[in-house]
C-alpha cells in the first residue's frame, strides 16, 4: 500500500496521522496492496473542484475521484484514486458535532475512501444504510488502533 498525502493548507493533521488513518481503513477493506492519493485543502479550492465535477457552487467537505472507473479505469490495476478533503469545512464539522479535528478528518477520508472502494449513499436507502454501518465500523477499528 502506498498513500501519498499533499498538503496545500497548514491546518489539520500531520501527514503521518493520515497515513496511519488510511493503513487502517484500506487495510479493513482489504485493499491494502493499492495505491491511495489523499489532498487536504482549504474552501476556497474545494469549491472549484465541488463547481467544475460536480456542478455545485459551494465549498463541500470530501471529494473522492476513482482511478479504477471509466473508460481507461484498467491502466493502472492498484491505483485506487484520490481523496480531496477541505480542511476548513472539516473543522466546522467537528466544532458543530463537539469533537477533534482528527476525528472529523478521519470521518471524512473513510468516506472518501468508502466511494473509491463502491460504496454511494447517493444509490438509495438501502446503500446509504450500508455505507453509514460501514463507516462506523472502520471508525471502530481506527479508534480500536489509536488505544
Amino acid at each position: 500500500m502506498r498513500t501519498r498525502i499533499l498538503r496545500r493548507s497548514k491546518k489539520g493533521p500531520d501527514a503521518r496521522a493520515l497515513r496511519g488513518a488510511a493503513a487502517v481503513i484500506l487495510e479493513s477493506l482489504e485493499l491494502g496492496n493499492t495505491e491511495l492519493s489523499v489532498l487536504v485543502t482549504g474552501d476556497k479550492e474545494m469549491w472549484g473542484l465541488n463547481l467544475r465535477y460536480r456542478g455545485k457552487d459551494k465549498p463541500t467537505d470530501v471529494l473522492s475521484f476513482s482511478q479504477t472507473e471509466g473508460e481507461f479505469g484498467d491502466i493502472e490495476p492498484g491505483v485506487l484514486g484520490d481523496v480531496v478533503i477541505s480542511v476548513d469545512t472539516a473543522q466546522r464539522q467537528a466544532d458543530e458535532k463537539g469533537h477533534s479535528l482528527q476525528r472529523e478528518m478521519d470521518i471524512l477520508l473513510i468516506h472518501g475512501i468508502l466511494h473509491l472502494a463502491g460504496y454511494d449513499h447517493e444509490k438509495g436507502r438501502s446503500e446509504a444504510a450500508k455505507m453509514k454501518a460501514k463507516e462506523k465500523q472502520l471508525l471502530a477499528a481506527l479508534e480500536k488502533k489509536a488505544v
